[in-house]
């Protein structure tokens, strides 16, 4: 026999236990985004604050865009997809998976040599194709920079001989960077944005191209539909796209999403 409890210590006690499963949840609270690797830095700086601001834990699963959406459609769990340029939400809008999106910047690409130039590239794709140059192309089936370069060079009619030439095919934009700082290659087609990465500035330099031939490819932040925090996750993407993320885009050296593009 239970001694020392009234019906008011009951009570009390009923009315915990009910409120436990709902504290619990209100503890747990995740936002899972699917993150192309170039733009990782930038949203782990924007999920550290916001994790703050709202009491939520943020896991960032990082790739190439394709690969990434694979394990997206695959696990059937996620609250937001970020791809490297916007022809991921194209291809893939009409499995279901990709919801409202926001622009939250502009990827670029360009020619990245190792720092000081030391073999004289010039701005142009067709120094892909100089034979005493060791070439470094991405790979146009697992992230958006192989996407990008396929567009570019196929563009200027040069994509096969490019890709017949290359010493290497790197699966993304990290892997081009790590293989010119070791030496291994003299001459990449990446996203600008990397080379201004503080593990990167030392030892890459950035030849721009003309607009007209890399032009600037929309970073699209997309609510996922099947997602189990969907207002929360709709915040995260307000607040990417607000002045405030604004301001982190461009400290990690990509264009922010009031850019002009004419």
């Amino acid at each position: 026999m239970l001694t020392g409890f009234t019906p008011k210590h009951f009570l009390i006690t009923a009315i915990v236990s009910l409120l436990m499963p709902t504290l619990a949840l209100a503890e747990t609270r995740e936002l899972l985004i699917y993150c192309g690797i170039t733009m990782v830095k930038p949203v782990s700086e924007m999920a550290r604050a916001f994790e703050q601001q709202q009491d939520v834990k943020i896991i960032i699963s990082q790739g190439g865009s394709e690969d990434l959406y694979k394990s997206l459609k695959t696990s059937q769990k996620g609250d937001i997809y970020l791809a490297g340029e916007p022809s991921f939400r194209t291809k893939y809008l009409n499995e279901g998976l990709l919801g409202d999106f926001k622009n939250i910047g502009y990827n670029q690409a360009a020619l990245f040599v190792r720092k000081d130039n030391p073999k004289q590239v010039t701005a142009d794709v067709k120094q892909l194709l100089r034979p005493d140059l060791t070439i470094l192309v991405a790979s146009e089936s697992q992230g958006s920079i192989g996407s990008e370069t396929k567009r570019i060079l196929t563009q200027a009619g040069i994509y096969d001989r490019v890709v017949d030439n290359a010493s290497q095919v790197s699966p993304d934009s990290r892997t081009l960077n790590a293989t010119l700082k070791k030496g291994e290659a003299d001459i990449t087609l990446n996203w600008r944005a990397t080379a201004f990465f503080p593990e990167n500035r030392p030892h890459i330099d950035v030849i721009d191209l003309p607009v007209a031939i890399a032009k600037p490819q929309a970073l699209l932040m997309n609510r996922v539909t099947i997602s189990q925090q969907p207002r929360l996750a709709q915040q995260f993407i307000d607040y990417a796209a607000s002045p405030a993320g604004q301001v982190i885009m461009r400290q990690h050296g990509f264009l922010d999403n009031t850019t002009p593009l004419n």
